[in-house]
């Protein structure tokens, strides 16, 4: 359908959804909010790894981690443009239990990131205006509130929005650069040293890019979270090519603004996002006047909304499309008669974002990384399956350069991830494969209570009577616990070495909790982390080698 037609909505599919029409704009916008909202977040960056390596990390990531994905997200959106999105590309390639392992640890990893932007915001607004902790909840609530009823009202009205905040937070940042620019030199400060103390050994050089991949990696993340509403759009083709006009616009919205506040501020080892550090409102507020640092409060509440607005559409349409494959509970496929949107899905996020934004800020971020990357792998690993399986006049955009090239940009990203997977440090370790564990766990209650695909095509994907599961499911169990064991293994000899256990040079360069606990808890807290990793590891050790004997025995022969 063309892109100019009017906003005619069209029923699909037996459970009301209704598709929209939306403009390349629209979707530009959209998934700008979904990445990126601005620069926030990068402040953390700049005294972890200095200047230049900020610089650096931020030209460099989107090549290996946030160009591919934005890539393959294009390519797989161009060939499979339907609701669910990277669920339904996983699910296609490499199966049931597969699709939903990235399916669950990327819903949950957009619920859980959901949370932290009206944490976020709430924090903005008390810090700039001195509110009470009962009024810092009230416009956490109000914001929940105000978002999860224009989502109930459908896709467009979140496009709308979504338009008028992006355009308003790259309009900010542009004056940023602008006027960095402008004024650089006078307190330039952007020179390649990596931190206020030189690395001295491998672990040290491990521990200074590990305080910025992991937030440059979230920074450049995000790219596939318009693929789960495409069921909802009359042209899904507006979105790759939404996906690769926004990925060079999003570089330039982090690296132009940055390296304009360095080369005037300079200060790098003062940056930050708490109250008393430098970030990128004190570059117009020094330069231009006070009254900027107001409207920079404002925008950076908006920023944190704008995000939040499109990442309820996405995340409830990850349940939605789980509970239409009979794989999560039923009640999340209904739809509001009036506007075509899943609603109880979307007043799931709601409800949840209530309840963790009381939790603390570092918590939610530890269970949130592990997941996201996780699902990426699953990702790039069906984009090479998907490419062999699906005729090459289907699709719509393909990445150039044949099989080999896009083997290399899966392959580089998934190996980054592995990385940054286990230099975040043990407890994002721990507390990642905590969450990630419970994917399997939920599939194995879930397919056994609600039927999975077997309910909609018996034939095609056949039930093990003697379990309940589909057909190989214990032997893909054994496997995935087998790779968590595989891992858990290699944290439990890394992270001693990298973390210093038991040295004064303990969490890096000993000031990882700096502040926050005393060095007695610190003990406490690297022993309850270490006791944690052993039983983790030992628990998929076991669980690997059950499901094992367990599929020699229920499995048909063909499938041992």
């Amino acid at each position: 359908m063309s892109e100019q037609k009017s906003s005619t909505m069209v029923d699909v599919g037996e459970h009301g959804l209704k598709k929209h029409d939306l403009k390349v704009s629209t979707v530009v916008f959209m998934i700008f909010c979904l990445v990126s909202a601005g620069c926030y977040g990068i402040e953390e960056m700049i005294p972890e790894c200095g200047p230049g390596l900020t610089i650096v990390m931020l030209c460099v990531l989107p090549f290996i981690w946030g160009l591919p994905f934005g890539l393959v997200a294009s390519e797989l959106g161009s060939v499979r443009p339907q609701e669910g999105g990277y669920y339904k590309w996983v699910q296609e390639a490499l199966g049931e239990f597969w699709g939903f392992q990235a399916g669950w640890w990327r819903t949950i990893s957009i619920y859980i990131d959901n949370t932290l932007y009206v944490i976020l915001a709430g924090g903005y607004a008390a810090a700039a205006w001195d509110l009470s902790p009962v009024a810092e909840f009230a416009v956490k609530f109000v914001m929940i509130l105000i978002f999860t009823i224009i989502n109930i009202r459908g896709v467009k009205d979140v496009g709308v929005v979504s338009t008028i905040l992006a355009i308003l937070v790259m309009a900010a940042f542009a004056m940023v650069a602008i006027c960095g620019f402008l004024n650089w030199g006078g307190g330039t400060d952007i020179s390649f040293q990596l931190t206020s103390e030189p690395a001295e050994g491998l672990s040290d050089w491990f521990f200074y890019i590990a305080g910025g991949i992991s937030i440059c990696m979230w920074m450049y993340s995000g790219y596939e979270s318009m693929s789960t509403i495409a069921g909802e759009v009359s042209n899904p083709q507006v979105i790759p090519k939404g996906t690769l006009i926004t990925i060079p616009l999003i570089m330039a919205v982090y690296i132009l603004p940055t390296t304009a506040g360095l080369g005037s501020m300079g200060r790098w080892s003062e940056w930050g996002a708490d109250a008393g550090t430098v970030g990128y409102a004190d570059v117009v507020t020094t330069f231009w006047g006070p009254a900027f640092g107001i409207i920079f409060t404002v925008v950076a509440i908006l920023a944190q909304c704008s995000i939040y607005n499109t990442y309820i559409a996405s995340g409830s349409r990850g349940f939605f499309t789980l509970a239409d494959d009979y794989l999560s509970p039923p009640v999340l496929v209904k739809c509001d008669k009036k506007h075509g949107v899943p609603y109880i899905a979307v007043l799931s996020v709601g409800i949840a974002n209530i309840i963790m934004c009381m939790l603390p800020f570092g918590l939610i971020i530890v269970l949130d990384v592990s997941l996201l990357v996780a699902s990426y792998i699953l990702v790039y690993i069906s984009a090479m399956v998907l490419r062999k399986k699906i005729p090459d006049e289907e699709y719509k955009f393909k990445i150039p350069g044949g099989y080999g090239f896009l083997s290399v940009i899966c392959i580089v990203p998934i190996c980054v991830a592995l990385f940054a997977f286990l230099i975040n440090g043990s407890d994002y370790f721990v507390g990642g494969m905590i969450g990630l564990i419970t994917g399997p766990i939920l599939y194995f209650i879930w397919r056994r209570r609600y039927g999975g695909l077997t309910k909609k095509d018996p034939q095609r994907f056949p039930v093990n009577e003697k379990t309940g599961l589909a057909v190989g499911d214990t032997r893909r169990l054994a496997f995935l616990f087998l790779l968590m064991t595989v891992m858990n293994g290699i944290a439990c000899i890394f992270m001693p070495w990298y973390e210093g256990w038991g040295t004064e040079d303990m969490w890096g360069a000993g000031d990882y909790f700096d502040g926050l606990f005393e060095d007695g808890n610190v003990m406490t807290i690297l022993g309850t982390i270490r006791t944690v990793l052993y039983v983790l590891t030992a628990v998929t050790a076991i669980l690997t080698i059950v499901f094992y004997f367990v599929s020699k025995k229920v499995e048909p022969e063909k499938h041992k």
